[in-house]
């Protein structure tokens, strides 16, 4: 049994603490880029939402919802414009045939954050030509070459420019 007032702050103190934990387990980096910083924020806004309609602040959490909710919508429009901006590169390697490098080039290529469109292996001479269609952010597309030309079974690495 518990006496006395119990502080209001120090429970929305917590919940914030536990809530950032939970959102800090949303946030993931992965193949370069850091995903689930939307879903990490959200989940501490909807808390602190919560907490205001705890508090009796209804008006407020209500505002606080349709800020949520427009920002939100916006963010979605944005990424679909981002994506539109998304430039493609034609990528063409040249590797030792030694092993199997086709794997270990993909995994190269995505670790920089680009999707490979459609890829083409041959051999030439002694090497193994790749040509690689990429897609993703024009900054990624010049990591990507560096990436590439650091491996150990690639010889050359040009784009067709």
């Amino acid at each position: 049994m518990v006496h006395g007032a119990t502080d209001a702050t120090r429970v929305a103190g917590q919940i914030v603490t536990g809530v950032g934990f939970i959102g800090a387990g949303t946030i993931l980096h992965a193949r370069g880029a850091v995903v689930g910083l939307t879903s990490a924020a959200t989940i501490w806004v909807v808390a602190a939402i919560g907490v205001a309609l705890g508090a009796g602040h209804y008006a407020e959490a209500l505002l606080a919802t349709l800020v949520v909710l427009v920002v939100l919508q916006g963010l979605g429009r944005i990424e679909i414009v981002v994506e539109r901006h998304s430039t493609k590169s034609h990528i063409t390697v040249h590797a030792r045939p030694d092993a199997e490098p086709l794997e270990e080039l993909e995994t190269v290529i995505r670790r920089t954050g680009l999707t490979i469109v459609r890829h083409e292996s041959r051999r030439e001479n002694v090497d193994l030509v790749v040509d690689f269609d990429l897609s993703g952010p024009k900054r990624l597309h010049d990591q990507c070459m560096i990436a590439l030309l650091h491996h150990p079974a690639v010889r050359t690495v040009s784009t067709g420019e």
